[in-house]
């Protein structure tokens, strides 16, 4: 029940499922903010055996923090983060219309397969062959 400095050193630690939650607000520009925590976001990512196998989060809905939280992003952007988001006046003018409150999650389907069939490499699971990587000895993969 404590704050934790590096996320990544954290789930590489972690063996049980765990979830995290409350997330900081710069690091969720699209997440609402936490209803009774200043500074944080509803948010939530599920870690087992040092891999996120989920990312959650309420789906902002007002328009006007989304577009602050852009210029935001842009700010960072240019300051050299290229990890934060590009501004996207369309999301911006489509909330403006409404959206009711929302919500998303992502699996990791790969991450899970790997996890329920002992394997070691995400490689190993891939649903898509041609994303692996060719043995050094073969060149065509199509006689596979």
């Amino acid at each position: 029940h404590g704050e934790i400095k590096n996320l990544d050193a954290f789930e590489a630690e972690t063996v049980h499922p765990t979830f995290i939650v409350d997330f900081p607000l710069a690091d969720s520009p699209l997440a609402k903010k936490h209803r009774s925590k200043p500074g944080l976001v509803e948010r939530f990512e599920l870690i087992i055996a040092g891999m996120e196998l989920a990312n959650a989060y309420s789906e902002l809905n007002d328009p006007l923090d989304q577009d602050a939280r852009f210029d935001e992003q842009v700010k960072q952007r240019a300051a050299g983060n290229l990890e934060a988001n590009m501004k996207d006046e369309d999301y911006v003018t489509a909330l403006k219309h409404g959206m009711p409150p929302t919500g998303g999650l992502g699996i990791g389907i790969d991450r899970l397969v790997m996890l329920l069939t002992g394997q070691e490499s995400i490689r190993d699971v891939l649903l898509f062959p041609h994303m692996r990587e060719l043995p050094k000895n073969k060149t065509d993969v199509s006689a596979e």
